[in-house]
C-alpha cells in the first residue's frame, strides 16, 4: 500500500525510499514482528478461551509432553496476521509472484485451520483424513505454481550446475506442486517440540531472503551463474516478514510454549518456503536449506515403510526428534541441536550459489 502512495505521489522527498527493495524488505520485518507481539498476549487469551483443553496431547507420545495439556493451539493464526498486514502494507501490489506465494501461504494456512479446528473439537489428534488434506494442499499449490511459472518457465535447475539441466514443460507445475506440498508438510512433522519449527523456519527464510534478491538482480545473478528472474526479487519483502511474523511467534513458543502454532502456522510457512523456492527456481536448494525438514519427514516415511514390511521399527518413536527425547535427551536439548543443525544446512545451501 505505501509503494502504491508513494508511487502515485511521485516519489517526494524520503518517499522515495519505498523504491528500494531493502528498505520495504526490513520494514516489513519490524512490522510483522510488532504486530506479532502487540497481538499476541490477547490473541492467546482468545484461544484459551474458546479451545477449553487445548490441543489434544497424543498418548503414546513421550511422556514429558503430558504436561502440555490445555495449551491452546492454532496459533499460527497470529503469524498469518502479523504477516499479512505487514505484506499488504510493503508489498509491490504489482508483483504476480508475491500475490501468488500469498495464495499459497494462506491458503495452506486455511487448510492447517481446518485441520486443527477438527482436532479441538473432537479432542482427537488425527484431523481430518490425510487423503482430502493432501488434495488440498496439491489444488491450492498447483494454482500457485501455475501462475509463478508464467514468469519463471519450465526449466530446472541444479546446485554446482551453470544454467538450466532440464526443461520439464507441463510437467513442472506438477513437480513444483509436489516441491510446496512436500515442504509444507516436512515443516508440518517437525513441529513437535517447543519452538522446534520456528526458529528453523526464520533461518530458511533469512537463507531464501538472500536468494530472492540475487535471483531478482540482473547483475549479481550473471555474476553467480544463477537464474535471473525479473520481478521475483520483491519476494525479499515476504521472507523478511515472515521473519519478523516468526520471531513474534517465537517470543510466545518458546519452551514453556504459552501456544503451539499447529497446523495453521506449519503448513503456512512450509507452503510458503516451497512457494518462494519454486518462483526463484531454486528448489533443490530448498531440500538443503531445509534439510532439518526433510531430516524429519524421511524419518516418519522409512519408519512406516520398514514397520509395515519388518514389523520392526528404526526408531525408538518418528518423527526423529521424539527419538532423541525417547533416549534421554531433554527437550530443550534437542530443540537447540536442531536449530543449530538448521543453521549449518542453510549456509551449506548458501555455499551452492558461488560453486557452479
Amino acid at each position: 500500500m505505501f509503494l502504491l502512495i508513494a508511487e502515485e505521489l511521485g516519489f517526494p522527498g524520503i518517499l522515495n525510499l519505498f523504491r528500494y527493495i531493502t528498505f520495504r524488505a526490513g520494514a516489513a520485518t519490524a512490522t510483522a514482528l510488532f504486530i506479532g507481539l502487540i497481538i499476541g498476549p490477547k490473541f492467546i487469551g482468545w484461544l484459551r478461551v474458546r479451545q477449553g483443553k487445548g490441543q489434544p496431547i497424543r498418548a503414546d507420545g513421550p511422556t514429558t509432553h503430558l504436561s502440555k495439556r490445555g495449551t491452546p493451539t492454532m496459533g499460527g493464526l497470529m503469524i498469518l496476521t502479523s504477516l499479512s498486514i505487514a505484506m499488504l502494507l510493503w508489498m509491490d501490489f504489482a508483483n504476480p509472484y508475491v500475490w501468488a506465494c500469498l495464495f499459497i501461504t494462506v491458503g495452506f494456512g486455511l487448510i492447517g485451520f481446518i485441520d486443527d479446528y477438527d482436532k479441538v473439537t473432537k479432542s482427537s489428534h488425527k484431523g481430518i483424513s490425510g487423503r482430502t488434506r493432501l488434495l488440498a494442499e496439491f489444488l491450492v499449490a498447483g494454482v500457485g505454481c501455475w501462475v509463478i511459472i508464467q514468469g519463471t518457465g519450465t526449466e530446472l535447475y541444479i546446485p554446482f550446475f551453470t544454467g538450466p539441466v532440464v526443461d520439464l514443460g507441463p510437467f513442472y507445475v506438477i513437480f513444483a506442486a509436489f516441491v510446496v506440498v512436500g515442504a509444507g508438510n516436512a515443516v508440518n512433522l517437525t513441529d513437535g517440540l517447543d519452538g522446534l519449527a520456528t526458529m528453523p523456519v526464520i533461518i530458511a527464510s533469512l537463507a531464501f531472503l538472500l536468494i530472492t534478491y540475487l535471483v531478482g538482480n540482473a547483475v549479481f545473478s550473471a555474476y553467480l551463474g544463477i537464474p535471473h528472474v525479473l520481478g521475483v526479487g520483491d519476494l525479499t519483502v515476504l521472507c523478511s516478514a515472515i521473519v519478523g511474523a516468526g520471531l513474534a511467534f517465537l517470543w510466545f513458543n518458546a519452551p514453556p510454549a504459552a501456544v503451539f502454532m499447529g497446523d495453521t502456522g506449519s503448513l503456512a510457512m512450509g507452503g510458503a518456503l516451497g512457494a518462494i523456492a519454486v518462483a526463484t527456481q531454486h528448489e533443490i536448494v530448498l531440500a538443503i536449506v531445509g534439510g532439518l525438514f526433510v531430516m524429519e519427514a524421511a524419518s516418519v516415511i522409512l519408519q512406516v515403510f520398514f514397520y509395515k514390511r519388518t514389523g520392526k521399527r528404526i526408531f525408538k518413536m518418528a518423527p526423529i526428534h521424539h527419538h532423541f527425547e525417547q533416549k534421554g535427551w531433554s527437550e530443550p536439548t534437542v530443540v537447540i541441536r536442531f536449530w543449530i543443525i538448521s543453521f549449518v544446512l542453510a549456509l551449506a545451501g548458501l555455499s551452492t550459489l558461488k560453486l557452479r
